[in-house]
């Protein structure tokens, strides 16, 4: 058991993902109890069309560790993520793709490293030499490329922004969470230049990432793309010009 001197926060936004959504929480419950002992799990409604606020409340009905913060309209993940945040009361803050293709069981050593190496933010990273997945070509150039941009930009040496398993130290994020102005793909990039221009530290891990959805979905297409790299130059615009997300 990890003595975290603390409560965990989970952030878990979904949008309609009924099918998901009871399980996932209930999975993520029991697996991080077995190395957390105090913690809560903040599921999000962005505005789903489907049951899955109904699946959510019954969550809650059965552990009161349950939380659910949720929106009439479909706002993007970025601003749901950052509702979490905005009420979660754990020293801890940790966000969790509701599908859990990215294993909750991985949080226990992100917390490792993190409460090991003093650092402020641990990170999933895919292109991470020890991370098992299968990352088509396609995806892994457009990886580089983009942390390149950022490495030039932002002075933001993260290799993969855009993997959903994260773990703040809470004074970390709270003092910034207030500042994000993206809902869209770019929100991760946004958070982690604001914390990086603050000074804090951020340690990336490896992942392994299991398929859970029974037909390939295909997340970012072109459009997305353009629209990242869209929210990226107004980031760039409030880093420099703005000050924006100076303390």
């Amino acid at each position: 058991m990890l003595d975290l001197h603390g409560k965990l926060s989970i952030i878990m936004p979904a949008y309609n993902e009924e099918i998901l959504i009871y399980k996932s929480i209930c999975t993520t419950l029991e697996i991080v109890s077995g190395f957390v002992n105090d913690l809560e799990l903040i599921a999000v409604n962005d505005g789903s069309t489907d049951r899955t606020e109904e699946e959510i409340q019954r969550a809650c009905a059965k552990d009161s560790r349950v939380r659910l913060v949720s929106s009439k309209k479909n706002r993007g993940k970025g601003t749901a993520v950052i509702s979490g945040v905005t009420v979660a009361d754990g020293e801890y803050i940790a966000f969790l793709d509701a599908d859990l293709e990215l294993h909750p069981s991985q949080l226990e050593q992100y917390l490792e490293v993190m409460m090991r190496d003093s650092r402020d933010v641990v990170i999933g990273c895919k292109l991470h030499k020890d991370s098992q997945l299968e990352y088509p070509l396609r995806r892994r150039i457009m990886s580089i490329g983009y942390y390149l941009m950022l490495l030039v930009l932002f002075r933001l040496n993260i290799k993969d922004t855009q993997t959903g398993l994260k773990v703040f130290r809470a004074e970390a994020i709270r003092p910034v969470a207030h500042l994000i102005r993206t809902s869209g793909y770019a929100y991760d990039i946004e958070l982690l230049v604001a914390i990086h221009r603050r000074g804090f530290s951020i340690a990336q891990m490896p992942v392994k990432v299991v398929q859970v959805r029974q037909s390939e979905e295909r997340r970012i297409g072109l459009r997305d793309a353009v629209s990242v790299f869209a929210d990226t130059m107004k980031i760039f615009y409030r880093v420099y010009f703005k000050h924006y997300y100076d303390a």
